[in-house]
């Protein structure tokens, strides 16, 4: 019996918390806009009059945006760095977020970006055309 009182009392604390939660969405804005969400998630078939859950939608939308960007991050801090020979350059330690470090970044969430192959990325880049073989 006293278990059953236990579980009584935090699902009503569970209960109290997820209204409070609720509650607070409504004076909440967030990052992604309202109808953005709304429209994507009308897109996807989904439609409900409740602002709450639409902001719900944005909150976890930023939640996993704001992840996704700190894992790519990561791995750009984990890429070896080039070798700079200018010391000017080597005071200047931005890091550059590369396609490659999102797409890493992605994979780990089971989210696959394949991206057009650029003039640059192709392997003759460089060569004058005159003798470029084709």
């Amino acid at each position: 019996m006293n278990h059953g009182q236990q579980s009584g009392e935090a699902k009503h604390e569970d209960d109290a918390a997820l209204t409070e939660f609720l509650a607070s969405l409504m004076d909440y804005t967030p990052t992604i806009p309202d109808d953005l969400v709304e429209h994507y998630l009308a897109q996807s078939g989904f439609q409900c009059p409740d602002v709450r859950l639409i902001r719900l939608g944005a909150v976890a939308t930023q939640k996993f945006v704001a992840d996704v960007a700190s894992d790519a991050l990561q791995h750009c801090k984990a890429r070896p760095a080039p070798v700079v020979k200018d010391k000017k350059q080597q005071k200047d330690k931005r890091l550059i977020l590369t396609m490659e470090d999102l797409s890493k970044a992605l994979r780990e969430y089971c989210v696959n970006v394949k991206h057009p192959e650029y003039f640059a990325d192709s392997p003759s880049t460089g060569i004058d055309p005159a003798t470029r073989e084709e």
